[in-house]
């Protein structure tokens, strides 16, 4: 697949864990495409021809590259930054594994486990696992996000307020996400990329699988995001998704406030798009809304997300 962006970020061009001293590997302005060229959540360390052995030999210093920063021209603390996924490119193989010690049953399951899966790069046909399981594809990019303004460097595993590992499957094509901004230009970044995974990412790990990516970025000022949104133009077969979903995060070390949060932020954004009162969006959220937890393995932060239909009002 051809991206066909203004720019370019090669694959050399990443950085481990987050810090807002981290120079700008390119400057660009409002309404400009950028083709992101990514490595595997390994960094390289699993190949096609990887074994379980190598889950013991991996170095989790190199784990999960993201490539940037870029630095987004007039983008400032309490601003939006609009990100739109055209496309990727897959490269036709990935890798799943139970690393010990990570994961919601990691107390359960402490033996390595690792499957390589080999798939259509055009994304025709599902990948299979066995003679018995197979997994329709929808690429995605498990982090992407923008520098925290709190100064020094940051894992880049858990995520925060300005996204990051957030791991949310419906980063996919056509997606729309907008994020807080925190620090001057944004600093961009992005990586991690899949090519399926399910809700919550349970063993904490999807099918890794290294990608090329197209973002647009567009600057939206005075946004004043507490945390990230974003609109999907459909999601399955839900009658509902005709005319496409808002959805909004909670992120933080606690699923309940990280629900009341998401659910918050549905209450604001149809209190301001559609002029309604905030018990009136409440009990719309209530009727019409799903409250899906997208994340739950990056600790020790969390993410739930919450999905209100378009269609309700239009």
């Amino acid at each position: 697949m051809t991206l066909g962006c203004n720019h370019t970020i090669h694959k050399s061009h990443h950085h481990f864990g987050w810090d807002n001293s981290f120079n700008p590997r390119l400057m660009i302005a409002s309404g400009d495409t950028v083709e992101f060229k990514t490595t595997d959540s390994s960094g390289g360390q699993l190949s096609p021809s990887a074994t379980v052995a190598d889950i013991a030999k991996l170095d989790f210093g190199k784990i999960n590259p993201v490539s940037g920063p870029i630095y987004i021209a007039e983008a400032e603390p309490g601003d939006a930054v609009k990100v739109t996924i055209l496309g990727y490119s897959a490269s036709g193989w990935g890798w799943t594994a139970n690393i010990p010690g990570f994961g919601l049953l990691a107390d359960q399951f402490k033996d390595p486990a690792l499957h390589i899966w080999k798939y259509e790069k055009g994304l025709g046909s599902p990948a299979s696992f066995n003679a018995g399981a197979r997994i329709p594809l929808r690429p995605f990019c498990g982090t992407i996000g923008l520098a925290p303004g709190e100064a020094g460097h940051h894992s880049v595993v858990p995520p925060r307020r300005v996204g990051g590992n957030m791991d949310i499957r419906d980063m996919a094509e056509g997606t729309e996400l907008w994020l807080p901004v925190e620090v001057a230009g944004g600093l961009f970044s992005v990586g991690d990329t899949h090519a399926a995974q399910g809700d919550g990412e349970v063993c904490g790990t999807a099918i890794e699988s290294q990608m090329d990516i197209g973002l647009k970025f567009d600057l939206v000022k005075d946004a004043k995001l507490a945390y990230p949104r974003y609109f999907i133009p459909h999601r399955g077969e839900d009658p509902r998704g005709k005319k496409g979903w808002d959805a909004t995060t909670g992120i933080g070390t606690d699923l309940f406030t990280g629900a009341r949060d998401a659910v918050k932020g549905m209450v604001d954004l149809l209190c301001r798009r559609h002029n309604l009162s905030a018990v009136d969006a409440y009990m719309l959220c209530s009727v019409a809304g799903d409250l899906k937890i997208s994340e739950i393995v990056d600790q020790p932060n969390w993410v739930v997300s919450f999905y209100f239909p378009r269609a309700v009002f239009e």
